[in-house]
């Protein structure tokens, strides 16, 4: 049985996606991923699979005209992951990929703690061998970053990419200052924050349902780090981000006994509030 109550234009496109799938013989299995397999998808939710194409079809699989069964494409290109991304006449954007079935199905079990499946039956929509279903039921059971670990590495992240946002706003380059803030700093002050308050499912992309996961203290931290591309503006962000990171990190410490490099934190501290 289907975790969705009410069908939808996704839930007719991964139906067709099926009846396709079922119908090609070089596909060995097709596997969904994505918010419609957790049961969080909405009308602005992508289609996003795995087609296993048996290893020796791989070379003449046409990925474009296979999707275009679909619905017709408006875009088709291969983006900088190396994944088929589509974009249908609908808008329903689409990432699919392309991968052999022999290697690729294996690969499967090894995406425990970043993958997610709680109802691996309904993902996988063709497997011609069983396998696929064996390895897709092996991530039925979310398991969560092990948080020691985790907390160390994200902590000594923090500090070194905040020691380069403060060398970088120390040679007036805003703009890289203001994407590093944002691109490479804030999601992981949001992975260090999920971990501490117990709200891990949304890891791979944490700011994600923020405003229903955390709290509101926390949201209001994370908005404080935010700015326009202005000197002042990127400045004041940076120094709340680093104070909202220099907290999440004694909270880490406090409860995991992380090792936190204290004088480094402290020049970090110097340094972006010092002349400027």
């Amino acid at each position: 049985m289907s975790v969705h109550s009410a069908r939808s234009p996704l839930d007719d496109r991964i139906a067709r996606l099926r009846q396709l799938a079922h119908a090609d013989t070089r596909l060995e299995g097709v596997l969904l991923y994505g918010s419609w397999t957790v049961g969080e998808a909405d009308a602005h939710s992508d289609i996003e699979a795995y087609l296993y194409v048996r290893d020796d079809r791989l070379a003449d699989f046409d990925g474009p005209a296979f999707l275009a069964q679909l619905a017709p494409l408006q875009l088709s290109y291969t983006n900088m992951y190396g994944v088929l991304a589509v974009v249908f006449d609908d808008l329903m954007r689409g990432e699919f990929h392309l991968t052999p079935a022999g290697p690729g199905i294996d690969e499967v079990p090894t995406w425990q703690g970043m993958v997610h499946l709680p109802r691996p039956d309904d993902a996988v929509l063709l497997d011609r061998t069983g396998r696929l279903t064996r390895a897709a039921r092996q991530l039925a059971v979310f398991q969560p970053p092990e948080p020691v670990t985790t907390a160390q590495q994200l902590t000594d992240e923090l500090a070194n990419w905040t020691l380069m946002l403060a060398h970088v706003l120390a040679r007036g380059e805003i703009a890289r200052a203001h994407a590093l803030l944002h691109t490479v700093i804030a999601p992981q002050q949001l992975q260090l924050c999920r971990l501490l308050r117990n709200s891990t499912a949304h890891w791979l992309t944490p700011s994600r349902a923020l405003e229903q996961d955390l709290p509101d203290t926390d949201r209001h931290r994370y908005v404080a780090t935010t700015a326009a591309a202005r000197e002042q503006d990127v400045r004041t962000a940076a120094r709340n981000s680093w104070h909202w990171s220099r907290d999440l990190a004694a909270e880490a410490a406090d409860r995991w006994a992380v090792h936190l490099p204290h004088r480094l934190h402290e020049h970090i501290s110097n340094r972006l509030n010092g002349p400027r």
